[in-house]
């Protein structure tokens, strides 16, 4: 029984943040080629509640708008959206939320900066490499336009992903593997 209270919870989580990082694609400040919003302050308050287990929406939002489900920047979707100069930026969300998921799991605030700035670090890396790539800009042009104007506003985002995490309550592990909220009673 104890693997259904985890794996119900693992779900539900889920599908929360899917939805939370489908909102936050639409409260967006357009930029050329690359909007601002705030699905990356998500997939890293996912990383900071779920874990490693934060991989699970980070992809599903991936193959959700690939599916045609209008769930990327102001409601659009398809493979197209992944193709052009946006897609490294969306598929770097999922080596980003396992990164800064693994992170959380330390109990060390060093360890919780080093994931946010490392998953930070994966969004971009891929996102240049692939905005480089789809547009034929050099990777200095990229990492001008995609990198530098966001940096100060993704600085923002993190911190608050980081607030708003410790405002949730921790969860702890019991026999089995199961993660129950502290202050409960375990059975």
């Amino acid at each position: 029984m104890q693997g259904d209270r985890q794996r119900a919870l693992i779900i539900a989580e889920t599908a929360a943040f899917i939805g939370l990082i489908a909102i936050g694609s639409w409260i967006s400040i357009p930029f050329l080629p690359v909007p601002l919003t705030l699905q990356t302050m998500f997939v890293l308050l996912a990383a900071i509640v779920m874990k490693r287990y934060a991989v699970i929406p980070a992809t599903l939002f991936i193959l959700f708008g690939a599916m045609n489900l209008p769930v990327f920047h102001n409601g659009t979707s398809g493979i197209g959206v992944l193709l052009g100069p946006t897609g490294g930026y969306l598929i770097g969300f999922i080596p980003a939320a396992f990164v800064a998921g693994l992170a959380y799991e330390k109990r060390s605030l060093a360890w919780h900066i080093s994931g946010i700035c490392a998953a930070e670090a994966c969004i971009y890396v891929i996102g240049v490499g692939w905005l480089s790539f789809s547009t034929g800009m050099s990777l200095l042009q990229a990492t001008i336009v995609g990198v530098l104007p966001f940096l100060p506003g993704d600085a923002v985002k993190a911190y608050a992903a980081d607030a708003i995490g410790k405002r949730i309550p921790p969860r702890e592990m019991v026999q089995g593997g199961d993660e129950i909220p502290v202050g409960e009673k375990t059975p």
